[in-house]
C-alpha cells in the first residue's frame, strides 16, 4: 500500500493529462498563458495507463481522477478512460474539467465508463466570466454541464471559487441555480497555487464567510461526519435535504490528517501533496526500462515521505514552484 509515516494510506490518484488549458482564470495563470510543456515531456497514453495500472493492481488505488490543465484537450482521453475502467479491480473514474468541449464528449466518455465529472464554474454572469477567465465561454460551460447530466455522469459536481470584490455576491445564486438542476455545488477556498504567486489571504473568501453567506438564505445542517471520511468537502444538507452543498476549506479548515490523495503530473512526477515542493520522477525510470516492481517501489518511497500537513500557516511556507495547471487538481 501507499502508506506514509503518519499512517495515512493513499487510495485516490489524481492524474494530470496535460498542463494546457483553454481558459486563463486569474487565480491560476496570467492572461497571456504559460510556457506549456513540450509534447515529448508528457507521458504518452500508454505510459499513463501503465502507471495507473500499477497503482490499481499493486498499490491499492481505488479512485482515479483525470485532471489538467484541461483534460478534454487530451485527444486520447476517451481511450485512456476506457482502458482505466477495464482494470480489475475496477477503480472509480472521474474527471475534473472546465466544461468546454464537454457537450461534444460527455456521451462518449460515459460510454467509456466514466463515472462522474467535476466542472469548474465560478459565476453565472457572462461579463464576470470573461473578466475571470479572459475568454467568453460561459455558454459552452453551461452546455457541458447539461450534457454531462443528460449522459448520466452523476452526481454532476460544480466547483466554485469565490473572490472578494469579484463574485462573492454570487454564492446564493450559484447554489440556487445548482439546486434547480440537480447539480452538487462545492465552494473551494482560493489556494496559493497561482502562477503569478499573487495569492493573498486577505483576498480569500473563507469557509466561514461562505457558510455565513449561504445561511442567510438556506437552512444548512452538517452532514454525517463519519460519511465524509477522507473527502475534502464538508457537506451540509440544504433545507433538510436531500440536496447538499460542500465547502472545501483547504486553507482555513485543512483536512491533511485524513488525506488519501497522491498526484501524478502530466510529465510523470509523483507529488505526495498538492503543496509539496519536492517531486519523485517515475517517467525517467519508466523510459529507461524499469519494470513494474521498480516503479512500484519508487512510488511507495515517494508517498512514505509525505509531511504531516501542507504548512500554509507556517511562517516558512513557500508556494510550490508549479501552478495548479501544471500540478493537476
Amino acid at each position: 500500500m501507499l502508506r506514509d509515516s503518519f499512517g495515512r494510506v493513499a487510495t485516490d490518484l489524481r492524474v494530470s493529462l496535460t498542463d494546457k488549458c483553454n481558459l486563463r482564470c486569474s487565480y491560476c495563470m496570467p492572461p497571456e498563458g504559460l510556457d506549456w510543456l513540450p509534447n515529448a515531456q508528457l507521458l504518452t497514453a500508454d505510459e499513463v495507463v501503465r502507471l495507473v495500472t500499477i497503482g490499481v493492481e499493486r498499490l491499492g488505488i481505488t479512485e482515479v481522477r483525470y485532471t489538467g490543465g484541461e483534460p478534454l484537450l487530451r485527444r486520447e482521453l476517451t481511450d485512456i478512460v476506457a482502458r482505466t475502467t477495464a482494470l480489475r479491480p475496477r477503480p472509480q473514474v472521474s474527471l475534473t474539467t472546465n466544461g468546454i468541449g464537454l457537450a461534444r464528449t460527455a456521451g462518449a466518455l460515459a460510454a467509456a465508463g466514466l463515472d462522474r465529472v467535476n466542472v469548474s464554474l465560478d459565476t453565472l454572469d457572462r461579463d464576470t466570466f470573461k473578466r475571470l477567465a479572459h475568454r467568453d465561454r460561459l455558454p459552452d460551460v453551461l452546455d457541458g454541464l447539461a450534457a454531462a447530466h443528460h449522459a448520466g455522469l452523476r452526481p454532476v459536481k460544480v466547483n466554485a471559487v469565490l473572490m472578494r470584490d469579484v463574485n462573492r455576491h454570487e454564492a446564493v445564486p450559484l447554489l440556487r441555480w445548482c439546486l434547480e438542476r440537480g447539480y452538487e455545488l462545492r465552494f473551494i477556498e482560493q489556494m496559493p497555487l497561482d502562477a503569478q504567486h499573487g495569492w493573498s489571504r486577505d483576498d480569500m473568501v473563507t469557509a466561514d464567510e461562505i457558510l455565513e453567506l449561504l445561511s442567510g438564505s438556506f437552512d444548512l445542517t452538517p452532514d454525517d461526519a463519519e460519511e465524509r471520511g477522507s473527502a475534502p468537502a464538508e457537506r451540509f444538507l440544504v433545507d433538510g435535504g436531500p440536496a447538499r452543498v460542500g465547502v472545501i476549506g483547504s486553507v482555513t479548515r485543512p483536512f491533511c490528517a485524513a488525506c488519501d490523495r497522491v498526484r501524478l503530473t502530466a510529465d510523470g512526477q509523483i507529488r505526495n501533496c498538492l503543496f509539496a515542493r519536492e517531486e519523485s520522477d517515475l517517467k525517467s525510470a519508466l523510459r529507461a526500462g524499469a519494470g513494474d516492481d521498480e516503479l512500484a517501489e519508487r512510488w511507495v518511497a515517494a508517498v512514505a515521505g509525505k509531511r504531516a500537513g501542507h504548512g500554509i500557516d507556517d511562517p516558512s511556507f513557500l508556494q510550490p514552484a508549479r501552478p495548479m495547471s501544471a500540478i493537476g487538481g
